[in-house]
C-alpha cells in the first residue's frame, strides 16, 4: 500500500487545459529539473509544509466532482512538480476511482523506466513537456540531461501509446527559437508522435 504523499494544490473544474472534459488538477511537489522559468516554484519547498493524502483520502476529496467527470469524459490530471515520481500512489488511486474517470499525467518524462512502466498501465493521456529535443538547449534550460526523456519517448511509442500523448513543444525566450521547435517536432514525428502543443513561454524576457 503506498504511503501518504504531500500535495501542494488541488484545482477543480478545469476545462480544456489538462485533458478532455472537466478535470481536477492534483499537484505533487518535487522535480528532477530546475527550469529557469519554473511555473510552480512551490514544488521545491519543504514537503512538510503541505498536507498529505493517501490514495483513499485523495479519492474522498475529489469524488465530489464525479458527475462532472462522468458526464464530460474528464477525470484527474496529476501534475507538479513531477508526478511521475509518485507512480505507486497514482496506480493505487487508479485502482479505487471509477473506471471511466480519465487519469492524465503532466510530465517532463525525465523519470526512470520502472516508474514509466507502472504509469503506462494506469494513465489514459500523457501530456509531455519536452522543453526541446536538443541536448544542449535542454541542459541549458533545465540543468539536466534529456537522454532519459528520449528513451522514454521511444518506449511509449513502441508500447503503442503515441496517440495517447500530447507533446508540448514551447518556444522558450532566450533558449530556443521557432526553428528549434520545428526541428524537435520533426524528431518526434520520426518516433511516431503526432499530437503537438506549440506555444511561447510567457516570461519577462518574452514581454520585451
Amino acid at each position: 500500500m503506498p504511503a501518504d504523499e504531500p500535495i501542494f494544490a488541488i484545482a477543480r473544474h478545469r476545462i480544456g487545459r489538462d485533458g478532455d472534459g472537466v478535470t481536477t488538477l492534483v499537484c505533487f511537489p518535487s522535480c528532477p529539473l530546475h527550469c529557469k522559468y519554473c511555473l510552480n516554484p512551490q514544488c521545491f519547498k519543504d514537503e512538510g509544509t503541505y498536507p498529505r493524502y493517501t490514495p483513499e483520502s485523495l479519492y474522498e476529496k475529489v469524488k465530489v466532482d464525479d458527475l462532472y467527470f462522468q458526464a464530460t469524459g474528464g477525470g484527474i490530471t496529476f501534475g507538479g512538480g513531477e508526478p511521475g515520481l509518485r507512480s505507486s500512489f497514482i496506480a493505487e488511486f487508479r485502482s479505487i476511482c471509477p473506471k471511466n474517470w480519465k487519469i492524465n499525467l503532466e510530465t517532463s518524462l525525465n523519470i526512470d523506466e520502472a516508474n514509466l512502466d507502472t504509469l503506462e498501465r494506469c494513465t489514459n493521456q500523457f501530456i509531455i513537456d519536452i522543453k526541446d529535443m536538443s541536448p544542449d538547449i535542454y541542459k541549458a534550460y533545465t540543468g539536466k540531461d534529456n537522454a532519459r526523456v528520449k528513451r522514454n519517448l521511444e518506449w511509449l511509442s513502441k508500447a503503442g501509446r503515441a496517440s495517447d500523448c500530447t507533446i508540448r513543444v514551447p518556444i522558450i525566450p532566450g533558449y530556443n527559437s521557432a526553428e528549434c521547435v520545428d526541428d524537435s517536432i520533426s524528431q518526434l514525428k520520426a518516433m511516431g508522435f503526432g499530437n503537438f502543443d506549440k506555444f511561447v513561454y510567457v516570461t519577462d524576457r518574452s514581454k520585451k
